[in-house]
């Protein structure tokens, strides 16, 4: 059968369990797949790109929600000014006071941003970060890893079913096929990554 919707998801579980007592815990299974899988993928599929404004002697933002990793913090401005990761102890060290100007650094304390210098205006920053994929629901029927990679979804949640039905003997078989989705899925990322011409180091004025 087809795996492209949440209710044939439920479906094909419970097939391949052969188990019609599990229907109340399958959507668990499914929960916990997906907590595993935005744990250990990170794909173009999940960046997303956000902009927002700085409010003057503001240092502190929220993160974007579903937020997992950062891939690229700039303020948008001319030029584009990049900004660079420090640890909250280096932050504090270098920014705790109450200088404030154009960011140069950030790091993330809890759920919020913190930028340093604490911006002196108004301006506009762009973070490129990875995102967890939807969650399956009633109402979110499908994502991108249930079109593309319906395996993966299906392997996770039979991994943890198994686990909760104390199945060990299947675990390693449903463990290798979840493994092996995740992989495919990271190598067909790095070849889209990197096809086309040879890489080349450019120097910070972005010419090779």
């Amino acid at each position: 059968m087809a795996i492209s919707t949440y209710s044939e998801l439920q479906t094909a579980v419970a097939n391949w369990l052969d188990r019609d007592d599990l229907t109340a815990r399958i959507p668990e299974f499914i929960s916990l797949a997906e907590a595993r899988f935005n744990r250990d993928l990170r794909i173009r599929a999940m960046e997303t790109k956000q902009t927002a404004s700085t409010v003057a002697d503001q240092r502190n933002y929220a993160l974007p929600t579903n937020y997992l990793q950062m891939r690229n913090f700039q303020v948008n401005g001319t030029p584009i000014r990049i900004l660079e990761y420090v640890t909250p102890e280096m932050y504090d060290r270098m920014w705790g006071g109450t200088t404030t100007g154009t960011p140069y650094y950030y790091t993330i304390v809890a759920d919020e941003l913190q930028l340093g210098p604490t911006p002196a205006a108004v301006m506009t920053i762009e973070m490129l970060f990875y995102k967890r994929f939807d969650s399956l629901s009633s109402t979110t029927t499908t994502n991108w890893v249930l079109t593309n990679a319906p395996d993966v979804y299906l392997y996770a949640a039979l991994m943890e079913a198994e686990a909760f039905l104390v199945n060990d003997a299947r675990l390693a078989t449903w463990s290798a096929g979840y493994q092996r989705g995740i992989e495919s899925l990271q190598y067909a990322d790095a070849q889209d990554r990197h096809s086309g011409s040879a890489m080349r180091i450019m120097n910070t004025s972005g010419n090779p």
